[in-house]
């Protein structure tokens, strides 16, 4: 299963894009759901990881490469680029942390309305 998502600065779960087969590679289904031309239309910065490499707009990747043999500037560029990005794991963990969701086997459109649930009811819990 894929499922796009979305976090805030601090790391908070946004939004869930409705789920894809997993064969689908992450920058297809970013451009499917419209997320890289709504980012870029409005101007939002968004930091990705590797898998969306030639996403362009406003997506910031970090450099490829073995870390030896990135240039000092890429090293510069990559960590706080990391440090971004794993607020963006912990979401992605803090979903997954929901048991359910580990080891569906059904239709992307059940997988879609139980993600969606879930995200409905991590916000409404975290809000308190």
């Amino acid at each position: 299963m894929r499922a796009q998502l979305l976090a805030d600065p601090t790391g908070r779960l946004l939004w869930t894009s409705p789920a894809l087969p997993g064969a689908v590679h992450d920058v297809r289904a970013a451009r499917e759901h419209g997320i890289i031309r709504t980012l870029t239309d409005t101007g939002i910065t968004c930091w990705a990881d590797k898998g969306y490499r030639g996403a362009g707009g406003t997506v910031r990747v970090p450099y490829w490469g073995r870390w030896e043999t990135l240039s000092a500037g890429q090293k510069a560029v990559n960590r706080p680029h990391a440090k971004i990005r794993a607020l963006v794991e912990q979401a992605v963990a803090t979903l997954k942390s929901w048991r359910l969701l580990r080891k569906l086997r059904c239709s992307t459109t059940r997988i879609t309305i139980l993600v969606q649930t879930v995200l409905c009811l991590h916000l409404a819990s975290s809000d308190r």
